[in-house]
């Protein structure tokens, strides 16, 4: 088992009372190349076939809602797997298909009956309002009628996620025999929480033969013509369209399309010299859009697949963050639901305070029984300051006041927690400290059991007080008191400038190590200093709570080679005690902290430094399937010739990290936009080594959009006005 983060893990009865659950890493994702798809609360997670093997140890299958629906799915022609010839997933991650053929096929005295590749199998897949649609086209390219048995197996577990995941349970619910009828077969689970969870499996045409576990298609293929076959797996629901599967697919598939282009409506789009890039910004965009789910407050990124598919805070906060400048509609969807979902009163099992915002919900079974604290917890230090600059943040790039004015209940009630909850020992610094035996360990985006230390490697004992997590307090401030001063409250702005400017000042004092040249990672429950070497300084660039003197010095050690791989900054410096480029936290590098990073570094006018950043992590996505950056991937030096050394269960697509290449975009133009004067900025912008020009369309402020040409000339780049719409100015000062 790895030692998985426990940010992302449970407590759940085991042979020792509240054992922590790891991901087990009996099965790297990476192997398979995994195709996933994701709609609303169903996602799926398919090999390059198309199957789904039960027992393979991975988390292959159709979900729904946190329960896995179809754990078995397997397809073969007279008993034999076919050979895989293709496998792609649809630019905007809207379907997947792959091409198959069958192997050479042999009777039972060993005699050659039917030669390889004589059979052309394309199966096409989607999701759609939880239902699994597919449609096979079986070709013959011989020039002579074939008989072909093509079987598809299934089966459902109906495992928690959790399960999935690693969970041993002390009992499970109960598996009801399968229901046939003559098309199809229902699948059910009763839980322990007395819910029952249905898969409706329906074929077209009606199979030749049908068992509770097996559908057989008995097909007469004359020369070069088609048969098609159509399957839809539907998850806990009757379809709303009765029309038969082979009439509903078409439709459903254009209307699956048609969502996630009016998800992605309002977007600018990014076009560039290098084709390569492109691609790997193009599956970003689809990535995180099919990421999002729409909720009644708008749409929310859900954080990753497999194992974070559903409600995060501080994943969809940083999300937003990354992505505000492109479409401002996601931060105002997230901040919607967060508000909606914060804790308005204690409870300890729940790690919950008033004021306090969401860490994470999930909905499966488990979660219902409280053998995962997860229904709805609130155990991170870090999601209600971010929740406070976020809102701060779309303040500045939408002028959106009205929308503040709503939300500025939450943000008060999130600012009282800070104060009341999140400074525990009235020190002037937010620490965390779970307050049951079931809680989470540690509370920051470093969540692993281990992540937070001293320099001869022992463990940090809490409450800490995270270096990162004081950065986003005074973020959090500075933003309270801009929106302060929108809404009129000129004396609570005030009040909010002083904290701030205090807590910088004292976080400078109890944080900077002349020795390291930086900021310590935390303090622990004592008030002594982890003197770490870590990205979690960065962070103090991107808010800018770190005092400019220092800027340099911060900047410097993290691009040392101890702390940047080549293709990234690492999360723990290579000469630290507890460094291991494999683990979760400890010496991994993450997209989404490199992301924050570079934005720092821009901010205290380290252009070069932020480049460099940018360099690695495309330099790294040109050598992973698809040109997705994955959740995080191995702390190794890069080396000529050779891509990164990928995590084995790491989420791919992960929203935060789909979403890093805009941001990326974003701190190396040096975009800024004044809502008030209608004005577009780049204040000495600069295009990274491996694109010489740059197209956007469809930048939004306020009413009114620009198309933008930018060119590299020389040391500089030059903006052009392709088309502007409505009154909007661009600036550029190089």
């Amino acid at each position: 088992m790895l030692d998985a983060p426990e940010g992302r893990r449970s407590l759940v009865p085991d042979a020792t009372p509240a054992a922590p659950i790891v991901i087990a890493a009996t099965h790297s994702l990476r192997l398979t190349q995994p195709r996933t798809l994701k709609q609303g609360d169903t996602f799926a997670v398919f090999d390059q076939y198309g199957d789904a093997i039960a027992g393979s140890g991975g988390s292959d299958g159709i979900f729904f809602c946190d329960t896995r629906h179809l754990s078995h799915f397997h397809l073969t022609i007279h008993g034999w797997r076919p050979v895989l010839l293709s496998s792609v997933l649809r630019d905007d991650d809207a379907a997947f298909s792959c091409d198959l053929t069958n192997p050479d096929l042999f009777d039972a005295q060993g005699e050659l009956v039917m030669p390889h590749d004589v059979i052309h199998v394309r199966r096409s897949r989607f999701l759609w309002e939880g239902t699994c649609y597919e449609r096979l086209a079986v070709r013959n390219f011989d020039e002579a009628p074939r008989h072909i048995s093509l079987e598809l197996a299934f089966a459902a577990d109906f495992a928690d996620l959790f399960e999935v995941r690693g969970a041993r349970r002390a009992q499970r619910g109960r598996t009801d025999p399968p229901e046939l009828t003559e098309s199809g077969a229902k699948l059910a689970y009763t839980g322990l929480d007395d819910c029952v969870r249905t898969t409706h499996l329906t074929f077209d045409p009606v199979p030749t033969r049908l068992r509770g576990d097996m559908a057989v298609f008995e097909l007469e293929l004359m020369p070069h013509k088609t048969h098609l076959l159509y399957v839809e797996v539907c998850c806990d629901q009757v379809r709303h369209d009765r029309r038969p599967p082979r009439g509903a697919f078409p439709s459903a598939l254009r209307a699956a399309r048609r969502a996630l282009q009016g998800l992605s409506a309002q977007a600018a789009t990014v076009t560039t010299s290098n084709e390569i890039f492109n691609e790997a910004v193009g599956r970003s965009m689809s990535d995180l859009y099919m990421l999002i789910t729409k909720t009644p407050y708008g749409p929310y990124p859900y954080a990753g697949i497999p194992w974070f598919s559903t409600f995060f805070g501080r994943d969809a906060l940083i999300t937003a963050m990354e992505t505000l400048w492109l479409d401002p509609g996601i931060a105002r969807g997230v901040l919607g639901y967060l508000a909606a979902n914060q804790a308005t009163s204690s409870d300890p099992s729940a790690d919950a305070e008033p004021g306090k915002i969401l860490h994470e919900s999930r909905k499966g079974e488990m979660a219902n029984l409280g053998e995962v604290p997860f229904r709805r917890y609130y155990g991170s230090i870090d999601s209600t300051p971010l929740f406070v600059m976020l809102a701060g943040a779309y303040l500045d790039r939408t002028h959106d006041v009205g929308t503040i004015r709503s939300l500025w209940p939450a943000i008060e009630a999130a600012l009282g927690w800070i104060d009341k909850y999140g400074d525990r020992d009235g020190d002037g610094f937010v620490e965390y400290g779970r307050r049951t035996s079931e809680g989470l360990l540690n509370q920051g985006w470093k969540d692993s059991r281990d992540s937070i230390f001293h320099a001869d490697g022992t463990l940090a004992q809490g409450p800490i007080a995270l270096a990162e997590v004081q950065a986003y307090v005074y973020g959090a401030w500075m933003a309270a008191a801009r929106m302060a001063r929108s809404l009129g409250h000129n004396g609570r702005a005030a009040a909010l400038d002083a904290k701030a400017a205090q807590l910088r000042q004292r976080f400078d004092e109890a944080f900077f190590d002349e020795d390291l040249g930086t900021y310590v990672i935390a303090l622990d429950g004592d008030k002594r200093p982890c003197r770490v070497l870590s990205s979690n300084a960065g962070h103090a660039l991107y808010t800018g709570i770190a005092l400019p003197e220092r800027a340099a010095a911060v900047a410097a050690a993290l691009m040392g080679s101890a702390s940047f791989s080549g293709w990234g900054v690492r999360t723990i410096a290579s000469s630290e005690s507890r460094y291991n480029p494999m683990s979760y936290h400890n010496g991994s590098v993450w997209p989404h902290d490199n992301a924050i990073i570079a934005a720092g570094m821009v901010r205290y006018g380290l252009r070069d430094a932020a480049l460099r950043i940018f360099d690695g992590l495309f330099a790294a996505s040109t050598h992973i399937d698809l040109r997705r950056l994955p959740e995080l991937f191995c702390g190794f030096e890069r080396r000529r010739n050779r891509g990164p050394t990928l995590y084995p269960v790491a989420c791919i697509p992960q929203a935060w990290a789909a979403a890093t290449p805009l941001s990326l975009l974003q701190s190396c133009l040096n975009l800024d936009f004044d809502v008030g004067a209608r004005e577009i900025s780049f204040h000495y912008p600069a295009l990274p080594s491996f694109m010489e020009d740059l197209a956007l369309q469809g930048l939004s402020i306020a009413d009114a959009s620009v198309d933008l040409m930018l060119r590299r000339s020389g040391s500089s780049v030059v903006v052009n006005v392709v088309a502007r719409r409505g009154d909007v100015l661009v600036t550029t000062t190089n």
